[in-house]
């Protein structure tokens, strides 16, 4: 046959009704042995695998999928600590409610709208980790509900669950001020779409990425009003992987003065550094401070355990589920708590620092 194989020849090889076959598919106990066998050999002989999933989905007006999205490679879901942690909240809800998850990404702009335009979805959670805003307006095109993860942008026609990055980089801050570090560093998220390296505050301040300019905020507010010139605070932009933060580590450490302080916008690049620190031989706390941002689980099992500002990761998977689900066509924008965990990577200065 030239044509797909459809129920309607199956039930004609097998010298049954439409009904009947349709019935040994969706409800077989209604159908007796011999007819059931009939059509399943009738099925098989003309190369038939079984009604498509797909129409049965549509007709209903409900796929009970979720897509879950981002303009990141589909390995980020996977490699990044952040990312798997909101994915173990989305799967949670999603197992307690019978629904599905499709993980939507592409490696380019046009296989991203590509992907958003053809998941076979009930609403998408958004990622605003990097392309937010593209992001926004495809998902947007789908009309399809949508919530965005730390989508910082005044737009109160975009759902978003996220933090107050501010106030949380304002309690790291103050927590390694307050211990009486007076040399700080900052290992910075993204500020631009590629590449890392030494950047300035102004270039932070003004970062495409909300995470990096409040986080930037936050740290240099305090800072400030602790006394410390914040303009010779050195900021070393990373990739938010370990190569880029290697790579800032060795920067910040060739100085004559290195930092006693090290403010990282991530518990990725935090536990990075806590490596590379160890590696050299360089005391953690002893002679030098760490503190993190996220809360990831392997957080509390590094080396020291770090100190870390923790975001509600999980929560924050599990309520962008509901705001799936359960949309009624009001649009929310939801600011959970973060909350500062004192760990083993934080202590006072050495003496004389």
């Amino acid at each position: 046959m030239t044509r797909p194989v459809r129920l309607a020849d199956v039930a004609r090889e097998a010298g049954v009704s439409h009904g009947t076959a349709s019935n040994v598919f969706s409800r077989p106990e209604i159908v007796r042995d011999e007819v059931r066998e009939r059509v399943f050999a009738a099925a098989s002989k003309l190369g038939y695998a079984g009604p498509d999933p797909k129409g049965r989905l549509l007709r209903a007006g409900k796929v009970n999928a979720i897509g879950v999205a981002t303009a990141e490679p589909l390995s980020y879901f996977f490699d990044d600590p952040f990312a798997r942690t909101v994915m173990s909240g989305i799967s949670q809800e999603c197992d307690a409610t019978g629904a599905g998850i499709s993980l939507v990404s592409a490696a380019n702009k046009e296989q991203l709208a590509w992907n958003i335009q053809s998941a076979l979805v009930d609403g998408f959670i958004v990622f605003c980790v990097e392309g937010g805003s593209r992001l926004v307006e495809l998902t947007r095109e789908r009309k399809l509900p949508f919530v965005t993860l730390d989508f910082a942008e005044h737009d109160d026609t975009v759902a978003t669950i996220g933090v107050d990055d501010v106030a949380g980089a304002g309690m790291a801050a103050r927590h390694l001020a307050e211990l009486g570090h007076r040399r700080f560093a900052v290992l910075a998220l993204p500020t631009i779409e590629t590449g890392y390296g030494p950047t300035t505050l102004e270039r932070a301040q003004n970062a495409i990425y909300s995470g990096t300019r409040d986080r930037i905020r936050g740290y240099f507010e305090v800072l400030a009003t602790h006394g410390i010139d914040v303009k010779a605070v050195p900021i070393y932009e990373t990739e938010n992987d370990e190569a880029s933060t290697r790579a800032g580590m060795e920067h910040l450490f060739a100085s004559p003065e290195p930092p006693t302080a090290i403010l990282a916008m991530s518990d990725r690049m935090a536990m990075a550094a806590l490596d590379w620190l160890r590696e050299r031989g360089i005391e953690v706390p002893g002679e030098v401070s760490v503190i993190g941002f996220d809360g990831v689980p392997e957080s509390a099992v590094s080396t020291p355990p770090l100190t870390t500002i923790a975001q509600p990761i999980v929560e924050i998977g599990r309520r962008a589920v509901q705001t799936i689900l359960g949309f009624d066509g009001t649009i929310r924008r939801e600011t959970l708590d973060v909350e500062l965990i004192v760990r083993g990577s934080t202590a006072p200065p050495p003496s004389g620092s």
